[in-house]
C-alpha cells in the first residue's frame, strides 16, 4: 500500500520504518522546514520502546545519546540547604531498561534508520483528506494514498481534519523548555528550585551545545494561541516570579532567541483514533499528557503495534480495529498514571512539596540492590511502562524486519 505518515519526529519515522519492512510504500510530511534539532526536551525511553529501538537497530546510538543525568538537586522554596538525589536510583526503581535523551536527537535516529527507503517532504503540510484517499497539501501537488496516518502531535492537523473537535481533559499544569548558554547547567546534573505549584531547573548534557532550563507549573487554564510565542513568554515570567533569583537569569535568555517550547499538560481522551482510510498515532491519538506520562515510549508502541496490525493482512479497517484494541489498555493506565504523576512532580502546598522531595532522599538511601525488587511488587506504579508487552509480529505471518 501507499500510505502517507503526517509528521516526522518520534512516531512517524518509527512507523515508518515498520511499514517499508512490511512492504509498502511510504512518504512522511512534516510541517518544519528541517528536522527539527534545536530546543527539544528530555524524554523517557522505557523497556518496550528500548526493545522496540533495539530490533530497529538503533539502541546502540541511542544509548550514546543519553543525557547521562545522574544528580539531582533542589532548592525548596524559601530554605538554604539544597536536596539532593541519585537519579540512577530513581530510574533502577521505574524500569529495568531505560534511556533519557534529547527529544530531537531520539528524532533525528529514527531519521536516519529509515531516509534511505522513505520519502521525506519537509515544510508542507495536509490541507484535506478526501475519502477516496486524494490528499491535498499547503505547497505540493494533490497526490493520492491507499491510508493517511497523523502522527503530528498533539495538536493534530489530520486529527482535526478528519476528528473535528476531540475530547480533552486539562491537568491543571503547564511544561515550558528554554535553551539557554552551556555554562548554565552541569552535564549529568540537572538543578533547580520548587515551590508549591511550581518547579524550574537546569541541566546540560556532554554534547549539546548549550542547556535546557524546564519549567514546570500549576494555573488554572490559560488564554493563549499554541503558536503565539510572545504571549507564552508572558505567562511564563508571571508563573515565576519571585521563585529565585536564579529562575530570574535563566528567564533572562527568553528574549535571547534560543530555542523556546511552551504548552498544557493535557490528555486527549478519545478511545478510537481511526475512520475510514485515517489513523492516528502517538500524542496525535493518545497523548497522556507532556512529561507526566510516558507519552514518547508510548508513541514508540504505538506506531509500532499499529504497522504490525497492518502487517498481518486483510483489510485495513481491521488492521486499524486490532490496534485500537491492542493499545486501548495500555492507553487507558498511561492516563491514570500522568495524573497521579502531576500532582506528585507539581504539589500545590508546601507539604506537598516536602513530600516530594523528602520522598527522592528516602530512594537515594535505599541500598541500589533492593531499589529494583521494592518497585516491581507494584506495576501498576513507578513500574506501569515496562509492564507493557511488545508483541511480535514477525511470528503471526508478518514480513520479517530488517536487522
Amino acid at each position: 500500500m501507499r500510505i502517507l505518515v503526517s509528521g516526522a519526529s518520534v512516531a512517524g519515522p518509527v512507523l515508518a520504518y515498520w511499514l517499508v519492512r512490511y512492504g509498502h510504500e511510504v512518504t512522511v510530511v512534516e510541517r518544519s522546514p528541517v528536522l527539527r534539532k534545536t530546543g527539544g526536551h528530555a524524554v523517557d525511553l522505557f523497556k518496550p520502546a528500548m526493545d522496540i529501538s533495539e530490533r530497529m537497530g538503533v539502541l546502540e546510538r541511542v544509548e550514546s545519546l543519553a543525557t547521562g543525568t545522574t544528580r539531582l538537586s533542589f532548592l525548596r522554596e524559601g530554605t538554604r540547604t539544597p536536596i539532593t538525589g541519585d537519579v540512577t536510583k530513581i530510574y533502577a526503581a521505574a524500569s529495568d531498561r531505560h534511556v533519557e535523551i534529547m527529544r530531537d536527537d531520539l528524532s533525528e535516529i529514527y531519521y536516519d534508520a529509515t531516509r534511505a527507503d522513505v520519502e521525506y517532504v519537509f515544510g508542507d503540510s495536509v490541507t484535506s483528506i478526501g475519502a477516496d484517499g486524494e490528499v491535498t497539501f499547503e505547497a505540493g501537488t494533490p497526490r493520492r494514498f491507499d491510508l493517511v496516518i497523523g502522527a503530528d502531535g498533539l495538536h493534530s492537523t489530520v486529527r482535526r481534519l478528519v476528528f473535528g473537535e476531540v475530547a480533552k481533559s486539562f491537568t491543571g499544569a503547564y511544561l515550558a523548555v528554554l535553551s539557554v548558554p552551556r555554562e548554565e547547567g552541569v552535564p549529568g546534573a540537572m538543578t533547580g528550585h520548587i515551590g508549591p505549584g511550581r518547579s524550574a531547573a537546569v541541566y546540560g548534557a556532554r554534547h549539546l551545545d548549550d542547556a535546557r532550563a524546564v519549567f514546570l507549573f500549576r494555573s488554572p487554564e490559560l488564554s493563549y494561541h499554541h503558536r503565539d510565542v510572545a504571549r507564552q513568554k508572558e505567562l511564563l515570567r508571571e508563573a515565576f516570579a519571585r521563585l529565585h533569583p536564579q529562575v530570574d537569569d535563566w528567564l533572562s535568555f527568553l528574549d535571547a532567541g534560543g530555542a523556546f517550547y511552551f504548552d498544557s499538560i493535557t490528555q486527549l481522551r478519545e478511545d478510537t483514533w481511526s475512520r475510514g482510510r485515517v489513523a492516528l498515532v502517538g500524542d496525535a491519538a493518545y497523548c497522556p499528557g507532556p512529561a507526566i506520562g510516558g507519552s514518547t515510549s508510548l508513541a514508540v508502541l504505538g506506531a509500532y503495534v499499529l504497522a504490525g496490525e497492518l502487517s498481518r493482512g486483510g483489510d485495513h479497517s481491521a488492521a486499524f480495529a486490532r490496534y485500537e484494541n491492542e493499545m486501548r489498555g495500555i492507553v487507558h493506565d498511561s492516563r491514570a498514571f500522568a495524573l497521579g504523576v502531576a500532582k506528585t512532580l507539581i504539589p500545590a502546598t508546601r507539604a506537598g512539596v516536602w513530600g516530594l522531595t523528602r520522598g527522592m532522599q528516602v530512594v537515594t538511601a535505599l541500598p541500589s540492590w533492593l531499589v529494583r525488587p521494592l518497585a516491581k511488587l507494584n506495576s501498576k506504579g513507578v513500574r506501569m511502562h515496562d509492564s507493557f508487552p511488545v508483541p511480535d509480529y514477525g511470528r503471526q505471518g508478518a514480513a520479517t524486519p530488517a536487522p
